[in-house]
């Protein structure tokens, strides 16, 4: 752009400090005189088409823009700099994020065991399914608002309030004096919950070069996805020698701890730039309210729907089939809104269509699914049909768990040094699909040896791809549109966990209904099915007669195998949709600095160097080769 060019108000004159495209260092102190309403405008004009070619093939904005500002001037210079969080801070970091996800994670699943006391003291049977399902109605509809949120504030002001509302719920939760506040609790929980994966995410790739990202995600992903395996073996201890109130009470000091070492220790390098307008008008104008108001209606339709279906009410009465058409009109409407909306969208068409980001969502909705069945699965099994103990059933699962741990570890740190991801996302929806298919061929008298070598290999495929759908996306769209993105993979995540598992509820209790009169022709259908997953529920159920129970066995093992079976589809079908997320070098993205200098009042790392106008050319030459090379690919 020409240098003399001046817009009518005057001479404008202005400092630049903006983000290349997936490259983390800042480019600071660029002044020059230029047209600024010409290049803002064109600056708004990339951003809303920054996606439309695909996944592979995003615009650097930012660059293009600083290129106009510096153009003219072959002899300006400029300094690149990029401030990370690195040494004891970054491991305080690391240590607060995977904490909080961990307590998020295990709130999924350690109200399973908790259940039956709940309820005895309550007296409230009739409000089981509100217990888990309250979290995830509130924590599912929530996250794509959370998305939107965290593009328009400041990352750890919004994750510490989202942190808080968790506690809160918590609190409410283990001081419930009725089954309605307690659900109460859980729901509050769970709208505080729904920033906490996306935010978390958020600020730990803020802190770090994208080159790092895949080996401490893993970290992060390997241990927080824990708790929902670990979940019932802590809800068991603590219901057996405690109270079930300590199911809630452990997020209090394990998070204070956490939410106070973020508060009080920590400086997040921030994304977003500083606010020039007032917070009401961000509210009003940039968080896409409308759109928030017709998404989660249609969310809780479809998750009340699932949740009653086959249970409260048969799947073709008229409650049920009401809920699923107001979900769809509503998601319709939803739908003609955000496309009107454009980027300024909860969940902009520009993102949507992406196929890397489609597809991974699709392939996290699946992933997860599948994860949820073998969290849920498994323990009914080892209880019901080995008639173990709920903290033995969990210990009949390290094998998968520790197995997952290592895998997930070595996956991040594998990507971060070969650059793909793609290829694990595929091996672990194979491996996962061949090793439930594994799984369901277990019966009441299956060797120590399979139980343990099975879930070594579903622990270790799951590790492979659990983190991939999120490096993926992260390395193929514009930095601006990161948190929107994550907070869509995070509702694919939860929305497919709740899914499967109230798909598989009813394929559990339709198999008994078959195969219990086949096996165990003598014993009550009825109780059986009302028993649930408790092993000693079950056994008295059928009485003292050893024949009955053996037949009640063998025909609930199968039953269990055949959601078994779901899930093995459903993996092999997360490998094929796996395959639209891209064939990528994440290496390629990131240009070197030079060495590190430190600070030692800050805990950052600042490494910069100085290029001139040239030299900014080229840099965003080779990215824009590496994304056409991609896009032929």
């Amino acid at each position: 752009m020409d240098g003399d060019r001046r817009i009518a108000t005057g001479q404008t004159t202005v400092s630049t400090s903006s983000t290349l495209l997936n490259e983390d260092f800042t480019i600071d102190n660029v002044s020059k005189s230029y047209d600024a309403s010409s290049v803002e405008q064109r600056h708004d004009q990339q951003d809303q088409s920054v996606a439309a070619d695909g996944g592979d093939d995003d615009e650097d904005v930012t660059e293009n823009v600083i290129r106009e500002a510096t153009a003219g001037n072959a002899d300006l210079t400029r300094t690149m700099s990029v401030h990370y969080i690195e040494g004891p801070k970054l491991y305080a970091l690391m240590g607060s994020l995977t904490s909080i996800f961990f307590l998020v994670m295990l709130d999924v699943s350690i109200v399973s065991t908790a259940v039956p006391d709940i309820t005895s003291e309550f007296n409230s049977l009739a409000d089981v399914g509100w217990y888990g399902t309250a979290y995830l109605l509130a924590c599912a509809s929530l996250q794509p608002l959370a998305g939107k949120v965290y593009s328009n504030f400041r990352s750890k002001n919004i994750y510490l309030g989202c942190f808080f509302v968790f506690e809160v719920g918590s609190l409410i939760c283990g001081v419930a004096t009725s089954s309605n506040m307690l659900i109460i609790g859980r729901a509050i929980a769970g709208i505080g919950s729904s920033g906490l994966m996306n935010g978390g995410l958020t600020i730990l790739s803020a802190s770090m070069p994208l080159h790092k990202r895949p080996k401490y995600f893993g970290i992060m992903m390997g241990l927080a996805q824990m708790g929902t395996i670990c979940g019932p073996i802590i809800g068991g201890a603590f219901t057996t020698y405690v109270t079930w109130r300590w199911c809630f009470y452990i997020n209090l000091p394990v998070g204070g701890v956490a939410g106070a070492i973020l508060l009080f220790f920590i400086s997040v390098p921030e994304t977003v730039k500083p606010r020039t307008e007032t917070v009401t008008k961000i509210i009003l104008t940039k968080l896409d309210l409308i759109g928030f108001v017709l998404f989660a209606p249609a969310a809780i339709q479809v998750f009340l729907a699932l949740e009653w279906g086959g249970n409260k009410y048969h799947w073709y009465s008229a409650t049920i089939i009401g809920l699923f058409c107001g979900a769809g009109g509503t998601a319709i409407l939803f739908g003609i809104w955000e496309y009107f909306q454009g980027d300024k969208a909860m969940a902009p068409f520009s993102i949507l269509r992406l196929r890397t980001v489609w597809t991974s969502v699709f392939a996290m909705f699946l992933f997860f699914g599948c994860l949820q069945i073998a969290s849920y699965y498994l323990p009914i099994y080892f209880q019901t049909v080995r008639n173990a103990s709920p903290m033995m059933s969990g210990v009949w699962m390290l094998p998968n768990v520790l197995s997952q741990l290592v895998a997930t570890v070595a996956s991040g740190t594998l990507v971060g040094r070969m650059g793909y991801y793609l290829p694990w996302m595929v091996a672990g929806g194979s491996l996962s699909s061949i090793s439930l298919g594994l799984i369901s061929t277990w019966n009441p008298t299956t060797s120590i040896g399979k139980r343990i070598g099975y879930q070594i290999l579903l622990g270790f495929s799951r590790g492979l791809s659990m983190q991939m759908p999120l490096i993926a996306v992260q390395n193929s769209i514009h930095p601006k549109f990161v948190p929107v993105s994550m907070a869509l993979v995070s509702f694919g995540q939860t929305f497919g966990g709740a899914v499967f598992l109230s798909i598989c509820e009813t394929i559990l209790s339709n198999q008994l209904s078959i195969d219990l009169p086949k096996y165990a022709p003598g014993v009550d259908v009825a109780s059986i099915i009302a028993a649930g997953g408790s092993g000693s529920a079950v056994r008295a159920a059928v009485g003292n007669n050893p024949t009955q129970l053996a037949e009640t066995l063998v025909a609930y093992a199968k039953s269990v195998n055949a959601v078994f079976w779901f899930g093995a589809a459903a993996a092999a079908l997360c490998a094929c949709v796996a395959c639209g997320m891209g064939w990528k070098d994440i290496r390629k993205k990131e240009a070197p600095p030079k060495p590190a200098q430190e600070d030692p009042e800050k805990g950052l790392a600042v490494a910069t160097s100085t290029a001139n106008s040239e030299q900014a050319t080229d840099v965003e030459a080779e990215v824009v080769k590496a994304e056409k090379s991609e896009e032929k690919v």
